[in-house]
């Protein structure tokens, strides 16, 4: 269970992705400009302490990028590299935000959703009143479950395309994508 928080975040996620993203090696030669938001997925971390979520984000031209997000509440040891940004969130105060597959707890969650076979996180809102409330997910992913070598890495297709893969991975859907499609792969 995802537990999530109504808040104001500035900058926010969109704003917050749009200016790193075109930094990124992998998106040189795509254009992103005009991102919009089509879909998220999130992952627990067991531990409760770090924000997994997932973004899908389609640009002007129609490329679908890719944007694991991670959000924990103090500064990553030795990650600077990948910090995407740092959010004020209006509940839960400063976020540093990293890309996911710099982050040792979204590279683990994100391996054993798709060895185990997992699905998305169930996302759960927390009102200031204490109440909650079950959201529906945007996107659906699912692990196919499977044998990896015994130090398996993590291949985030940051543009998402339909090429299909043997390797154990996580495939999804979302609004305007029925299909499944691979997201992530787990490389010997």
């Amino acid at each position: 269970m995802a537990l999530i928080h109504p808040a104001t975040l500035v900058p926010s996620k969109l704003d917050a992705i749009a200016a790193w993203l075109p930094t990124q090696e992998w998106s040189a030669g795509r254009s992103a400009d005009g991102l919009e938001a089509v879909g998220a997925y999130r992952f627990d971390d067991p531990d409760g302490e770090v924000g997994i979520e997932t973004h899908l984000l389609r640009s002007a031209s129609g490329t679908v990028f890719q944007v694991p997000l991670t959000y924990r509440s103090a500064p990553l040891h030795g990650s600077d590299a990948y910090l995407v940004a740092t959010l004020e969130h209006s509940v839960l105060g400063k976020r540093w935000v990293y890309d996911g597959v710099g982050d040792p707890v979204y590279v683990a969650v994100t391996t054993a959703a798709i060895v185990e076979g997992t699905r998305q996180a169930e996302l759960v809102m927390q009102s200031a009143d204490g109440s909650r409330s079950v959201r529906e997910s945007t996107t659906r992913v699912r692990g196919t479950g499977g044998r990896t070598t015994p130090s398996p890495r993590l291949n985030v297709r940051r543009a998402i395309d339909a090429d299909a893969t043997e390797l154990p991975h996580l495939f999804g859907t979302w609004p305007g994508q029925q299909d499944p499609i691979p997201l992530v792969e787990l490389r010997p």
